[in-house]
């Protein structure tokens, strides 16, 4: 039998739904960036039907990376393990340990199919570099404007699948986490929306995004340090106004694959979510990796197509760390409480802390406004450049 679906088989007879579900929301990430390699940065034009869109290509159709074999996960998948793998084997959330990792990743090809990495985003290889030059991963992550690409959104999902704390702590480490490649404010709120939209997954409420909208409001208004709060709401009035005003587009930017991803999530099957997100072109992988993380939680193990665990690769990486993962739970749905409870600051000794905002920068971050299509754009352009973000 595949490796996979006997992971499946095992997974079902634990009799822990909740377990059951955090598996499948990895598996769902993994499967959902290994179908949309093929389709990387192709336009809505050029993306097959939707009934063609499977774990193996139409015949004749012209793949983003034509020697890489079907059912290979990128660099979302293999950034994903690198933090599921640090938090099992820490028992908390480490910066540097989970920085060392992804060195090794870019380096080594540690948690890449075939110890290959084809993919990376530029603010990643920029940040990896700056990490392998000494720059502590505190400080490491791109933090202006520019600097909002879905690299450490589309990673974040084993955080939010093994933490059991608090939402606050949840929100304090999905921030965490995005600042060794995404330090600006934006994707650090994008990170901790996503954790929490995870959360409610998890818990089933009835509607995990406005759910998540309420929590991180409260989250944000109980924080600490005034200058950091007034920030964060800032950012997070303006991600909402992506949701409700931006149509689904499937770019890089943080934002956008929020949106593209919650509209993906209205499907009523985990195999409809990957597909729709595919069907928006550009980022494919990414977004249906976010997408079809969340969707396996909702659909659970019994939710995930057979034949497209059937053609998903990497089984030898994967089963090591999920082994653990097994072993660590429990039959109650408290697994990984203890562990999961001190994520909060890591063995490094790494506070819990945002980015040294100053007047000027707190000043930079929150001056922008939307555009006719929703598109966030710089008011107060310090830099004098004039990008969007």
């Amino acid at each position: 039998m595949n490796g996979y679906l006997s992971l499946v088989q095992t997974v079902s007879a634990t009799g822990n739904n909740i377990y059951s579900r955090k598996i499948a929301g990895l598996l769902g990430l993994l499967i959902g960036d290994s179908l949309g390699v093929p389709f990387e940065f192709k336009r809505v034009e050029q993306i097959p039907a939707r009934e063609l869109i499977d774990i193996c290509l139409p015949t004749g159709y012209n793949s983003t990376y034509p020697d890489i074999p079907y059912g290979t996960w990128s660099d979302d998948g293999s950034q994903a393990l690198c933090l599921l793998a640090s938090l099992l084997d820490c028992g908390q959330l480490s910066l540097n340990d989970f920085s060392d990792r992804l060195l090794r990743w870019i380096d080594d090809g540690y948690m890449a199919i075939d110890g290959h990495v084809f993919d990376i985003g530029i603010q990643t290889a920029e940040a990896l570099n700056r990490l392998r030059d000494g720059v502590s991963p505190l400080k490491s992550g791109g933090s202006d404007e520019r600097s909002n690409g879905n690299g450490s959104l589309m990673r974040l999902l084993p955080l939010a699948l093994l933490h059991t704390g608090s939402d606050d702590v949840l929100v304090q480490s999905a921030h965490r986490q995005s600042l060794p490649t995404h330090s600006h404010p934006r994707s650090l709120v994008a990170c901790g929306y996503y954790a929490l939209v995870a959360r409610g997954y998890l818990n089933q409420v009835t509607t995990p995004w406005e759910w998540a909208d309420e929590q991180l409001e409260a989250v944000y208004r109980d924080w600490r340090k005034e200058s950091e709060r007034s920030v964060l709401l800032v950012e997070l009035e303006g991600l909402r106004q992506c949701l409700k005003i931006n149509q689904p587009c499937g770019t890089g930017y943080v934002l956008d694959t929020l949106v593209t991803a919650r509209r993906a999530m209205e499907e009523g099957s985990f195999d409809d979510v990957v597909k729709t997100a595919i069907s928006f072109g550009n980022d494919t992988d990414t977004t249906s990796a976010v997408a079809g993380g969340l969707a396996g939680i909702k659909f659970g193990v019994e939710g995930l197509p057979a034949t497209w665990l059937q053609g998903l690769r990497g089984f030898e990486i994967v089963e090591p760390v999920v082994a653990k993962w097994l072993a660590l739970s429990t039959d109650s749905d408290d697994d990984q409480g203890e562990q999961a409870d001190m994520c909060g600051i890591g063995p490094d000794g790494v506070p819990i802390a945002l980015v040294n905002w100053d007047r000027r920068g707190i000043r930079r971050r929150a001056t922008y406004r939307f555009d006719k299509n929703g598109v966030p754009v710089i008011v107060d352009d310090l830099d004098g450049d004039g990008d969007q973000a």
